[in-house]
């Protein structure tokens, strides 16, 4: 589903609308709401939404669990931490119990430990299904999402939830989330804004097949629904007959 806005506010108070709507649903069917979190410029303004007065008492946020999609392997503290954003802008705001937040940075492990690690306490909480129930994803002006960047092994991965690697032109390690981890989510929802992001979500939807190129194609829900919640901008070079909704 491809869903169109006229401009990042709206985009985004629509995000918040489905975070809640994914958290209720989750209690009511279980007792509890598993979400992945992203990091970078797009969920900002979500984060505040979702910790402002008008959304804050929708979500359990006692009975919630929060995971990260990807992460720079920096320490918390850093300012290029996906979790440090999170936690100014949405966590810390919110009440949410510190035993129920997990995020990818250890310092007392290297990120391939840290990766094994990771996968094993999201199996823990996920199970042998692997499903959240919500997880969040961006899109860079490249086509990547997560740590899925284009050309990269991880982008071959078939059987690891979790995998950590050094990405050369960032001169950094990078902790992901799989495709194959990524597709079992419930909802899996993408937010794409701006110019910038004209030419790679064209090709991403509409192009030939290359997820090399444009790791974003290797989104296909197994059983669970994808949202792209793109704005005008970013929409740009959709074909016409590209089906979307407002």
């Amino acid at each position: 589903m491809i869903r169109i806005f006229e401009n990042p506010l709206q985009l985004s108070q629509a995000a918040a609308e489905i975070f809640i709507e994914a958290s209720q649903r989750a209690m009511a069917n279980k007792g509890k709401f598993t979400v992945a979190l992203t990091g970078g410029s797009s969920p900002a303004k979500l984060y505040e939404l979702l910790s402002d007065a008008d959304h804050v008492e929708k979500v359990d946020w006692q009975n919630t669990f929060v995971f990260w999609g990807d992460e720079r392997w920096v320490p918390i503290e850093d300012q290029k931490s996906n979790a440090g954003m999170a936690n100014a802008l949405l966590l810390d705001k919110v009440g949410i119990p510190k035993e129920n937040v997990f995020p990818m940075w250890n310092a007392k492990l290297e990120p391939a430990q840290q990766a094994g690690q990771y996968e094993n306490l999201l199996r823990e909480h996920l199970g042998p299904s692997g499903e959240f129930d919500l997880i969040l994803s961006g899109m860079g002006d490249d086509g990547h999402t997560a740590s899925l960047f284009p050309g990269t092994e991880v982008l071959h991965e078939k059987t690891k939830w979790v995998a950590a690697y050094y990405l050369e032109p960032q001169q950094m390690f990078r902790i992901t989330l799989t495709a194959p981890l990524l597709n079992k989510a419930r909802q899996n929802v993408v937010m794409a804004f701006g110019a910038n992001k004209a030419h790679a979500l064209g090709q991403v939807i509409s192009g030939d097949r290359d997820p090399e190129r444009y790791p974003s194609q290797l989104l296909q829900p197994v059983s669970g629904e994808l949202i792209w919640l793109v704005d005008e901008a970013a929409a740009a070079q959709l074909p016409p007959d590209v089906e979307a909704n407002g």
